[in-house]
């Protein structure tokens, strides 16, 4: 990550303002004012702050330019929600595109961190800006280093010709700590409205904030169960007991300027005609006739049902009808809207994104119970039941579907495709007798309630290796054979050329070579 001193300083005080600018220009009439020079530094005031939050807000969530190579044609393919139908993407073959996944590490090292460092510098540490943009930075972060391992942290943002790459375990310490420490100055500051309606999530809402931050830490607690228990623990039960995302008012859904053409990613390559349904999401909907179906995808144009296609399909494959776009169910009508052969598409560009569901709160609390944390009295079932209501409330879903579905026996079904492919597990909705069938339950409804967001569902299927997943049909990978899952992204081609010692420093960190085979410090699978 080379960054040039003068670079940096004009994309951390000028460019990235204008950046602010392009997506909020209708929120202020003097912003030209502001903004009167491209090549010499500006003065900050309070009042231009707003704008770097909201630019990191939005280029740490991956919007319409770099969603498609910075997520679904990775994470969103490896948690199996979506399968490509063109055989021009060899990533669903497990092929590790060095070029592409630049879009998932530039905008956080170019956009958000000096974004958010400038805030740092700019606003005192007790304050309410200060902790919000510390959460900020532990979202973006978490997301990137749970792609690659270590990566440069401690220094990004550092002026230098060499950024050093940081062990995971040393990020991941630092991430509870500025969770713990951003929740406590907010817990005093909850009257105030930080960076107001700049702050395109929650506007500025505190209480909305700290549940969020704790949401977070627990998150990122469970994801370290497996490596660190005792530490897991630890921050877990402090997460629960400081306040978690409890309502469906409480989802964090960022807001899209369609005016400012920040577009929702998904929305945006959905028309492109590249990818649809997952075989793993058909077996597992169709199998438990999920209501949510019809709101994550449409029937297939041709059909009228409901299918999907198996991931890693190769050129011959994808020549099969069953495996062709309008006999296959595209992402649903909140996305786009589906009117069938010659792509012709129309982008709902100004959907929110999704960032973090209360569902998933309710989920990591019921695993939490299952290993015996304190949880503050609520049963493994209990909050198993209460995340699907969750779930089904933030999509609409009737009372009377979701009593239906969580007493339910019905099990995943077999897709009926092109590889005639069994049903992916036996386990049904309805609560199981043992923890092994549990924990399968948890992990597999929380894979639902976290969709679309690949990036998350991809890391909790390394750890939990839930839901089951069909292998892909095809590997183009010698590291990653069809029968086993990718556990990260090697280091950028880019990084390995302009930040060379860094990177081989680097891989030593990894405890195995930098290929996908090798697993991040917490994923403790075999």
């Amino acid at each position: 990550m080379k960054i040039p001193v003068n670079k940096f300083t004009k994309l951390s005080i000028v460019g990235l303002i204008a950046g602010a600018a392009g997506i909020w220009s209708g929120c202020t009439s003097d912003f030209d004012e502001i903004n009167t020079s491209k090549t010499a530094l500006t003065t900050l005031s309070a009042t231009e702050l707003p704008y770097l939050f909201s630019r990191a807000q939005q280029q740490a969530s991956y919007a319409a330019g770099t969603y498609q190579t910075a997520q679904n044609l990775f994470a969103d393919l490896y948690a199996q929600y979506y399968a490509t139908t063109t055989p021009n993407f060899q990533s669903d073959r497990y092929f590790m595109h060095r070029t592409w996944i630049n879009s998932h590490w530039n905008p956080i090292y170019t956009q958000v961190v000096p974004q958010l460092k400038t805030l740092f510098d700019q606003t005192d540490p007790t304050s309410s800006q200060y902790a919000l943009a510390s959460i900020w930075w532990v979202f973006a972060f978490h997301r990137l280093t749970d792609y690659y391992g270590p990566v440069p942290y401690f220094d990004a943002g550092i002026p230098a010709n060499s950024v050093k790459y940081d062990p995971q375990d040393k990020i991941y310490d630092d991430f509870f700590k500025r969770l713990a420490a951003a929740t406590t100055v907010l817990k005093g500051k909850t009257a105030e409205k930080p960076y107001g309606n700049y702050d395109i999530i929650y506007a500025g809402d505190v209480n909305k904030w700290i549940k969020f931050a704790n949401t977070l830490r627990l998150r990122l607690a469970m994801r370290i169960s497996k490596v660190d228990p005792a530490r897991a623990k630890t921050e877990a039960e402090a997460a629960i007991a400081g306040g978690l995302l409890t309502d469906v008012a409480d989802n964090a859904l960022m807001t899209k300027n369609q005016v400012g053409n920040d577009y929702n990613g998904l929305a945006t390559i959905s028309g492109w005609g590249e990818f649809r349904m997952s075989a793993s999401m058909e077996s597992i909907l169709k199998g438990f006739d999920d209501p949510r179906i019809g709101i994550y995808f449409q029937p297939a144009f041709n059909t009228k049902t409901y299918e999907g296609v198996r991931n890693g399909l190769g050129s011959v494959e994808l020549t099969d009808p069953l495996n062709n776009n309008d006999n296959n169910s595209n992402i649903g009508e909140r996305w786009v809207r589906n009117t069938g052969a010659g792509s012709a598409w129309a982008q709902q560009y100004a959907t929110k994104q999704d960032i973090m569901h209360t569902a998933e709160a309710y989920f990591l609390v019921a695993e939490a119970a299952l290993n015996g944390w304190n949880v503050g009295g609520t049963t493994a079932q209990q909050a198993y039941e209460k995340g699907i209501r969750a779930s089904m409330d933030g999509w609409g879903i009737s009372s009377a579907l979701t009593d239906a579905y969580i007493v339910s026996t019905k099990t995943p079904v077999a897709p009926q495709d092109q590889q005639k492919s069994p049903a992916l597990s036996t386990i049904p909705v309805k609560w199981g007798a043992t923890e092994a069938i549990q924990r399968e339950q948890i992990g597999t409804q929380k894979w639902l309630a976290v969709y679309p967001d690949g990036i998350e569902a991809w890391a909790e299927v390394r750890r939990t290796r839930f839901p089951k997943l069909y292998p892909v049909v095809n590997s183009v990978n010698t590291d990653v054979p069809t029968t086993a899952y990718p556990r990260r992204i090697p280091f950028l081609l880019l990084e390995e050329n302009s930040n060379t010692a860094a990177v081989k420093a680097a891989v030593a960190l990894l405890g195995g070579p930098d290929n996908a085979a090798t697993p991040l410090w917490w994923d403790k699978n075999k």
